[in-house]
């Protein structure tokens, strides 16, 4: 499948109901953990995510969809309240740190309002290695973000970010090369 391609689902199946409740059970085990559990973070995080690295670390009130369509890499970190909209992959890469308040939303939806609420679409996201998210960014559907690059806080991510540079702003933008 091409990295672009959109997903289609519809709201209100079965299957999706019982995969989303799957993933909220095991969000809310996550969420609940004492901060001192570390092990049994990993093994929730092992158990909700498609596939982890070696040291993970989510802080407290994480939200996904599925989970099983997050792939990340060694030492990835998250801060807290990060959101995952995962109805189509998110691969995040080796050594990635994702600031507090970040949203990555593969979801997206029709601009035709009859039938908005029913359906939807998601495009996958993929976030290279050494990539440094500032606080309460947004990205969005069908985003790549290069390899070392860092988006700095409250950006709006809606476009593809060359690796080795740093971005900013709604729309982000390229502030400069690193």
């Amino acid at each position: 499948m091409n990295d672009k391609e959109k997903i289609y689902y519809e709201r209100g199946t079965e299957e999706l109901k019982r995969k989303s409740n799957r993933a909220h059970q095991l969000v809310r085990k996550l969420n609940n953990m004492d901060v001192d559990e570390d092990l049994q973070k990993i093994e929730i995080i092992n158990e909700l995510f498609g596939s982890v690295g070696e040291s993970p670390s989510i802080e407290h009130n994480f939200h996904c969809d599925l989970g099983y369509n997050i792939h990340v890499g060694h030492q990835f970190y998250a801060g807290y309240n990060c959101t995952i909209l995962d109805m189509a992959e998110v691969r995040i890469g080796d050594h990635c740190m994702i600031g507090p308040n970040v949203g990555i939303y593969t979801a997206g939806h029709s601009i035709e309002p009859k039938g908005r609420n029913k359906s939807g679409y998601a495009i996958p996201i993929r976030i290279e290695n050494d990539v440094w998210i500032g606080g309460s960014c947004v990205i969005l559907a069908g985003v790549t973000i290069g390899d070392n690059s860092i988006v700095a806080a409250g950006s709006v991510v809606t476009k593809d970010v060359p690796a080795n540079t740093i971005v900013a702003g709604n729309p982000a933008k390229i502030l400069r090369n690193i």
